[in-house]
């Protein structure tokens, strides 16, 4: 768990520098621009700082994923939300669909087919595989009918709702620095609605993928979900300073009361209905794979 711990915490380093950066530094050049180590910073902020925090969570999951599910579903995960991922970005970028019409900036390194920054796979497999996680914990308390299938559609809804807070944000006009850009307009503050359709898509394939050749499901106690729920809010806040720095309250209340209740309400309906005394709830996963 240490390198996983470092990880974590280069990643939220990184976001946090990002977030000065976009919303301080940028603005705001005579902060920096008359000192050459300030401009040098500013300059790896502006070629690293979006690809680094990407890459940082990206190894926080895979090791995480190796400690608690075992090496083998977690590059099964690894594979098919990278192969996935990629092959719908492609296709978005190349004819709009699944997403609507929009192209990545400059600020996330690397590009594949001059399209899609390489970093942007490892973005859905991260997110991805938090969310997934955190669908099994709830699966696992509540046991559903149809549990294999719940956990997909679960995981792909909360991947979603992240989504919910951070487009909204980063489409803004007002934002000073974008990775992304929209090439079509629609209702949900200046984005099309199926872009979300996109991303459900995209979140279900992947993940109904890896679940398929997983074989078998995994049980996630609270105390292993720390870490993917730390990845999830980690990424919700990011997202949620930069919508509320250029006045967008109300997609956080959307992301909030909608995008996360499928994993809250559960987890307030389970914790208030556990025993207090006795043997621990905690479940073993089964076999690590």
């Amino acid at each position: 768990m240490t390198l996983v711990k470092l990880f974590l915490a280069g990643h939220a380093t990184a976001l946090v520098f990002g977030v000065l950066g976009i919303l301080i530094a940028l603005p705001n050049p005579q902060l920096w621009s008359n000192d050459e180590n300030a401009r040098a910073v500013f300059a790896f902020g502006m070629q690293w700082g979006g690809a680094s925090h990407i890459v940082l969570g990206f190894a926080a999951m895979v090791a995480y994923g190796a400690l608690t599910v075992g090496f083998r579903r977690t590059g099964i995960f690894l594979a098919a939300a990278v192969a996935i991922s990629l092959t719908y970005e492609l296709l978005g970028t190349g004819t709009g669909w699944p997403f609507g019409a929009y192209s990545y900036t400059a600020g996330l390194g690397p590009t594949v087919a001059d399209r899609v920054p390489a970093t942007i796979p490892l973005s859905w497999f991260y997110m991805g595989f938090a969310c997934y996680l955190l669908a099994q914990m709830v699966v696992t308390r509540f046991r559903p009918p149809w549990a294999s299938a719940v956990s997909v559609v679960l995981g792909a809804w909360l991947l979603t709702g992240w989504d919910t807070v951070l487009d909204p944000a980063m489409a803004h006009e007002d934002m000073p620095l974008k990775f992304w850009v929209w090439h079509e307009t629609g209702p949900y503050f200046g984005m099309p609605v199926k872009n979300f359709a996109g991303w459900v898509a995209t979140g279900l394939t992947f993940m109904a993928v890896a679940r398929y050749f997983w074989r078998g499901s995994v049980d996630i106690a609270p105390r292993q979900a720390i870490v993917p729920a730390f990845v999830l809010v980690l990424n919700l806040l990011w997202a949620a300073v930069l919508s509320g720095q250029v006045g967008l309250w109300a997609p956080l209340i959307v992301t909030l009361t909608v995008g996360m209740a499928p994993l809250t309400v559960p987890l307030l309906l389970w914790r208030s209905a556990r025993p207090t005394s006795g043997s621990s709830s905690e479940v073993r996963n089964q076999s690590a794979g």
